[in-house]
């Protein structure tokens, strides 16, 4: 069968395609498109270079490929030519299929990226930021820092006030804003009569600070107060986060404590008249039926939460009864005997405000911790409190009457307070509370108030409401209907709405004088109407203190006006100032009058108005022309005169911290325009650079032309681009000529060196240097040996024919190649041929020594001869054992060493410079081996004076003596050495001089594998203290380090190196040199005596814990036992805490009051004074 024939190529397309434009500069020359085309062309010699072909390096000479882009900026749109149809057809008609446009006005496709390096386009630099007026204004007004407008902080009519967070002072803003709502007790507090004496501090009375505060929330114009007077005259800390109940019980008890010096009557009982209900204690003896009664007051009714129960459920459990018997049975005073009994609460009596205190926070007696209880809790809207008055058998069925509200004691819902969050230690405290003048229900948020529409959620057909989250809050309060009515009746009185809860823990319920008062915003109907209700007056100071605060907000409010208004005009003239420079800054022709600036430098100038730039130090602004932005009307007045008034008020906005157009983007180290840069170049006018100097007062800094490109730069650059041309040829030469044949004489190169030279782009070239020679050092090696003859690795050479060495010559003139001819180094060629036998024979001679120095191999460097007792031994340098070691492991590789030199541990006076029987004397550089190995040692090396010791087991003796003073010389006389840190575990007492003792090399064992436990100063370990876990977890105590030190390191030095190396904080650390604390950290170590091979210790100060976790995380476990965690101060040191405010005078002596009881700082339960011990979590006080 033929074969078959092979398929001819397609010829390839030639010419332009259909449609498609010919642009007759690409039938010039080349070199025009190449800002470096005539480099190896025209040029070839730096000589030789024109001022043409350095302003083509730039893209500015007359030939230069870049286009003339027309300024968009100043073409009316109308006039706008559509791109593409130079006869005004339409820009999507298609050519006809076979005809070739050919054109000479061919439009340039100016746009961002193909224009950013062209100097003659200026379209693309920010202008656009400025072509929308309001946008381009809402910038400029950004950047002028004028500030917030405060009217925004304006208070909406009708509106409730919020209270500014300090920090963490929520828990008391929410209940201050339950309290204002109370008006008998706003009323109350109005009428308080504070003292007019001198010698009274109004400012830090509470009860003035907060009248202050309910006027400033019944009548301020803000939105939201700032409390913060009040709580410095309370004393609270405001970085700490309280307990919100505890916070209600003292502030209520600090002010009936105030309220009872009044002399109006109705003032003395206000808090108990309002809040103050009473109950008592029954106990019956089941035997002879004696009944005993306790009677007490209470403000707030305390009720525990099981998961899912209502209100109702939790009061009628605290009001069952309890039957004591067994081991905790009743003494009857009637019997005069243990009995058992019955025993219950009664509520006698009911105050106007009812307080029910949801028990949210419990203590865990099992952790030894506050926790809260995540347990749902269902409460209503209205409750009938008259079913729970009283004794339970008094009225048998008035209990089971659940919907009934006809009696004397209805109360309606008020206020929730609300806890979010996890943990009992952090979370946020919010209010929900009924606004008795505007008949709705508020979210108060701190300084955000949000009106809740409809507490009672929204209902479905069927007329009950359906169970949802409250959206005007992040709570997790659910409504729900407890009784669904027929279809299409709304909800009643009698049928009260169920709110839902896992964050409420306190409910403040008021009682409704007439029952039929109860109207559909009362149950969570939406409210709009105004009730007809007087709120009381502010007394004359507080109002005075308001009515100062609001004309503040109002100054404030139109001093922002005026600053606008002035910065709206600033903006019309600086807009329209730089509208009119960008529309005429662009050249029209190559040979205009132009000057360089940089890209950069002009679209940072182009938005500087609509950035806020950092005003710069007066050290920074020396030179400048422009004067610092002004900070007030009175400024601009005076400076009206000094600069044009476009500049003097125009620069508040920002921009003011640029005097200059940057040129550093392409400027060059000689301070000319740098070629490589030419991409950041731009041109503008010499008349638009004139109108920025004068008009906006901003110079380029250097000024530079077109012709002052650098010469210096081209000259360098253009070597680099000759090289590049140069290069590739002088490659293709060689390889043409550099083969030969096998007999053919020739020269040795570098094979490496040939390798990277034939590159296209060599990785040995430098810039601006020649090519290393092929005899270069490191290229050397791979044909000439160290001892200058032929080297013996012929894989790392290769062989050239003379033609290739002639040419290669011309470029590195000073290379001297040997000749294929040359003969190999003999000196190399021996040792490469050294018999297997050498090897052997090099092999068994340390076998044999190892065999005979046995002990010394295995145990001279650990220590382990030293615990012989009663064995002659020696004393040797440690690095020859380890040198001898090293030959053992590698004799055909390692040299042999060949002396042993003890004269280093011996004195000028022949004795010993060293003492044996001090641990850090014997450091890492002596090593203790067995008297016959001594013996074998002299008789295989050149060895020196035997230094002989013995360990006898109380201490080592030595025949040569101890010189003190050359020993003492020898340590104290180092530039570095190293010293031993030994950290001190938890339980080891703190350390002290008549503690201390120097360890003994005597009584010294080899350290174990695992961190061995230290202990040095005689005491019984205590019990450890609790280590932070915040900054290390499992550190382990007990274990020694050693750290190289400097004869200057201070004592700073070495706390800082030892952080780095047991991550232990400098603040924490203790150290101790022979039993006494290095307190001065400026101190040098040399200074103290700290000598070479010495012993410090490392006490860790543990860190205090402060119980700051947001979450309710496992408990502390330590030696089988849980730590419950340590509680805060709580109210301690405040006002709170039993301070009277009767004399608040600085020159007034202050009265204490005696407090009657105490709070635990644990559990909060309050107990009697005289108690030294919690009576709930026995908490010692």
């Amino acid at each position: 069968m033929p074969p078959k024939r092979t398929r001819r190529a397609s010829p390839v397309q030639s010419g332009l395609n259909a449609g498609e434009r010919l642009k007759r500069t690409k039938l010039t020359d080349s070199r025009v498109y190449s800002a470096w085309g005539w480099v190896g062309t025209e040029v070839s010699d730096v000589s030789r270079i024109t001022q043409q072909h350095r302003l083509a390096t730039c893209g500015l000479s007359d030939n230069s490929p870049h286009s003339i882009c027309p300024n968009r900026f100043a073409i009316s749109k109308a006039s706008t030519p559509v791109k593409g149809s130079p006869n005004g057809e339409a820009a999507g008609a298609e050519p006809d299929d076979d005809v070739i446009v050919i054109s000479d006005d061919e439009a340039p496709n100016c746009n961002a990226k193909a224009c950013k390096s062209n100097p003659y386009c200026l379209n693309h630099l920010g202008q656009e930021k400025w072509e929308d007026e309001v946008k381009a204004r809402d910038a400029f007004m950004k950047a002028a820092h004028i500030g917030d407008d405060p009217a925004e902080q304006s208070r909406r009519p009708g509106h409730p006030v919020g209270l500014r967070n300090l920090g963490a002072t929520c828990y008391a803003n929410a209940y201050l804003q339950v309290w204002f709502q109370d008006l008998p007790f706003r009323g109350g507090v109005y009428g308080c009569q504070l003292p007019n004496d001198e010698k009274f501090d109004l400012e830090a009375s509470p009860i003035f600070q907060l009248q202050v505060a309910f006027a400033a929330m019944q009548e301020g114009n803000e939105s939201a107060f700032n409390p913060v007077k009040l709580v410095e005259s309370l004393k609270l800390r405001t970085t700490e986060q309280q307990d919100a109940q505890e916070f209600s019980k003292l502030f209520m008890a600090h002010l009936d404590t105030e309220f009872q010096k009044q002399a109006d009557p109705t003032l003395k009982t206000l808090i108990s008249s309002q809040f103050q209900g009473s109950q008592t204690y029954v106990t019956t003896c089941q035997k002879c039926e004696y009944r005993s009664e306790r009677s007490s007051d209470f403000l707030e009714i305390e009720v525990t939460i099981t998961n899912n129960s209502t209100l109702e459920e939790r009061l009628g459990a605290l009001l069952e009864p309890e039957v004591l018997s067994e081991d905790n049975q009743y003494l009857c005073p009637r019997c005069d005997s243990l009995q058992d009994a019955e025993r219950h609460m009664e509520i006698s009596s009911l105050p106007p405000v009812l307080h029910f205190s949801l028990l949210r926070f419990v203590y865990d007696l099992s952790t030894m911790e506050r926790k809260k209880s995540k347990h749902n809790i269902s409460y209503p809207t209205v409750i009938d409190m008259d079913r729970y008055l009283g004794p339970p058998d008094a009225v048998p069925h008035k209990r089971r009457k659940k919907g009934d509200l006809h009696g004397k004691n209805v109360y309606q819902l008020r206020g929730i307070l609300l806890h979010k969050g996890a943990s009992a230690y952090h979370g946020h405290y919010e209010a929900q509370v009924f606004d008795v003048q505007t008949q709705s229900w508020y979210q108060f948020n701190d300084e955000t108030v949000t009106k809740i529409d409809s507490l009672g959620g929204t209902k479905n057909q069927f007329g009950v409401a359906k169970k949802s989250q409250t959206p005007q809050s992040d709570s997790d309060i659910e409504i729900l209907e407890c009784t669904p009515p027929a279809t299409s009746e709304k909800p009643t009185p009698e049928r009260p709405i169920y709110i839902s809860s896992k964050d409420a823990y306190m409910l403040v319920y008021s009682r409704v004088p007439d029952v039929q008062d109860i109207s559909a915003s009362d149950i969570g109907e939406k409210g709009d109407h105004r009730a007809a209700i007087e709120p009381p007056k502010p007394p004359l100071r507080a109002k005075a203190a308001v009515s100062a605060l609001n004309d503040a907000h109002a100054s404030a409010c139109k001093a922002f006006q005026d600053r606008k208004q002035e910065t709206l005009a600033q903006f019309d003239q600086v807009r329209q100032r730089i509208m009119n420079i960008v529309t005429s800054w662009n050249p029209t022709s190559r040979n205009q009058d132009c000057v360089v600036t940089s890209r950069q430098g002009l679209e940072t100038w182009v938005v500087r108005h609509l950035k806020a730039q950092i005003t710069p130090k007066a050290s920074d602004s020396q030179g400048s022309r422009e004067p610092v932005a002004p900070t007030s009307t009175e400024d601009n007045d005076e400076r009206s005169s000094e600069v044009p008034a476009t500049q003097d008020k125009g620069h508040a906005a920002g921009g003011q911290g640029a005097r200059t157009i940057s040129m550093s983007q392409v400027l060059c180290e000689h301070g000319q325009l740098n070629p490589s840069k030419a991409g950041d170049m731009k041109l503008i006018t010499g008349a638009a650079q004139r109108r920025i100097a004068t008009e906006d007062i901003c110079e380029l800094v250097p000024m530079l032309y077109p012709t002052d490109v650098c010469e210096d730069c081209v000259a360098a650059m253009f070597e680099e681009k000759l090289y590049q041309v140069e290069h590739p040829h002088l490659v293709d030469q060689f390889d043409q000529i550099a083969s030969l044949e096998e007999d053919d004489p020739g020269f040795w190169i570098s094979k490496q060196w040939l390798k990277d030279w034939r590159l296209a782009k060599p990785k040995m070239h430098v810039a601006s240097r020649p090519d290393p020679s092929p005899d270069a050092p490191e290229y050397k090696q791979d044909v000439e040996c160290e001892h200058g003859s032929l080297s013996a690795n012929i894989t790392a050479r290769r062989r050239i024919s003379s033609e290739a060495r002639t040419l290669l010559k011309q470029a590195f003139p000073s290379w001297n190649p040997l000749s294929t001819h040359a003969e190999l180094c003999p000196v190399c060629e021996a040792l490469l041929h050294i018999s297997k036998e050498d090897k052997r024979e090099f092999r068994r001679r340390a076998e044999e020594e190892k065999a005979r120095l046995k002990h010394m191999h295995d145990n001279a460097l650990n220590g382990n001869t030293m615990l012989l007792e009663n064995v002659p031994c020696a004393i040797v340098p440690a690095q020859f054992v380890r040198a001898w070691r090293q030959w053992i492991l590698r004799p055909t590789e390692v040299s042999r060493p060949d002396r042993v030199d003890n004269s280093q541990f011996l004195c000028e006076h022949g004795l010993l410079a060293l003492d044996p029987n001090v641990n850090s004397d014997m450091d890492s550089s002596i090593a203790v081996v067995k008297r016959n190995d001594w013996e074998t040692i002299q008789e295989l090396y050149t060895g020196g004076l035997m230094i002989a010791v013995m360990n006898t087991g109380s201490n080592i003796v030595h025949e040569l003596a101890v010189c003190a003073s050359c020993r003492l010389k020898r340590k104290s006389t180092f530039d570095t050495t190293e010293i031993t840190v030994r950290i001190l575990g938890p339980g080891t007492p703190t350390p002290s001089p008549e503690s201390y003792s120097e360890e003994q090399a005597a009584g010294r064992v080899a350290e174990p594998a695992g961190p061995p436990t230290f202990i040095t100063y005689g005491s019984k370990k205590t019990s450890g203290l609790r280590q932070s876990r915040r900054i290390r977890e499992g550190k382990e105590r007990g274990k020694r380090c050693r750290v190289t030190i400097t004869n200057d390191m201070l004592v700073k030095d070495l706390k800082v190196l030892l952080h780095d190396e047991l991550r232990i904080p400098v603040i924490s650390q203790r150290l101790f040199y022979r039993g006494t604390e290095l307190l001065d950290s400026s101190s040098t170590l040399t200074s103290l005596g700290i000598l070479t091979n010495d012993l410090l210790d490392l006490q860790e100060q543990s860190e205090d814990i402060t119980l700051l976790s947001d979450s309710d995380a496992e408990p502390d476990v330590r030696d089988g036992r849980r730590r419950g965690r340590r509680e805060g101060q709580g109210f301690g040191g405040t006002l709170l805490s039993g301070i009277s405010t009767s004399n608040m005078g600085p020159q007034a002596d202050t009265h204490q009051d005696k407090p009657t009881t105490r709070a635990c700082p644990a559990c909060t339960f309050v107990n009697d004074v005289s108690t030294v011990a919690c009576s709930i979590c026995e908490t010692r006080f």
